[in-house]
This record gives C-alpha cells, sequence and structure tokens, in this order.
C-alpha cells in the first residue's frame, strides 16, 4: 500500500502490524503442516519486541559506526522485520519432529485474534478519516 504512507502513525503501525501477523500466521500454519513430518523443526517467529523498540520514543538510540555493521535495534518502523527462532530437537528421542500441535493451535488462535483486532482498529481509524474529510457528514 504506497498511498498510504502519508497517514499518521497510528496507520503506519496498524498496516505494519497486519503483515508481521500475516508472516506469522503463515509460519504457524507451515507447522502445522510439517507436524508429522520426521524431522521438522517448529519455527516460531518473534517481532513484538522489535516492534515496541522501533515506536519508543528514546532519546539515546545505538547507532553503527560503519555503514556495514548490523544494527541493535531498529531505528524505525519500516525496518522492523521480526526473526524467525528454530526450535531443536533436546530429547534425542522419537522422529525428531519438534511441532506441538496443541501449542500451534493456541498460537494461531492468538495471532488471529490480535490480527482481527489490529484490522478493526484501522477500520475504526480509516472511518474517522473519512468522517474528517466529508467534513463530518
Amino acid at each position: 500500500m504506497p498511498g498510504i504512507q502519508q497517514f499518521d502513525t497510528t496507520v503506519r503501525l496498524l498496516q505494519k502490524v497486519l503483515d508481521l501477523r500475516a508472516k506469522n500466521q503463515e509460519i504457524i500454519g507451515s507447522n502445522i503442516a510439517n507436524a508429522e513430518t520426521p524431522g521438522y523443526e517448529a519455527k516460531s517467529f518473534q517481532f513484538e519486541d522489535q516492534l515496541r523498540s522501533a515506536m519508543a520514543d528514546k532519546g539515546m538510540r545505538p547507532v553503527s559506526a560503519q555503514p556495514g555493521h548490523i544494527p541493535l535495534a531498529p531505528g524505525n518502523l519500516e525496518q522492523v522485520s521480526g526473526t524467525i527462532a528454530i526450535t531443536k530437537d533436546t530429547t534425542g528421542l522419537g522422529d525428531k519432529n519438534t511441532v506441538s500441535v496443541d501449542q500451534e493451535m493456541v498460537k494461531l488462535s492468538q495471532n488471529e485474534i490480535l490480527y482481527e483486532t489490529a484490522v478493526t482498529m484501522l477500520n475504526k481509524k480509516l472511518s474517522i478519516l473519512k468522517y474528517a474529510a466529508n467534513g463530518g457528514a
């Protein structure tokens, strides 16, 4: 959505949250689909800390001294991309698949609720903007 960039921080934040939640949904779905695949290592997608850090208004932010250095925290909302963590099998038993379908279903439900909440908030924000653009009519 290239045209949405002119809106305020709330709209941009909600757009980013929807993108990240959609990516999380893909990863959870992949885990569930591979629940019976021997040797499959479950993945989890984490982005909340990066998002919180990007939205925090801190006076002192870590910076990189060289252009090739990896930044310690995202400098702005557009740089938040999340990280994928892999759950390794530490038991040494069974087929070494680390997917727990029960846990993935809980993650799926939670992610869906948070996605729908962000959609509702974005719709409310856009309806307020539409109301204002129409002169309150």
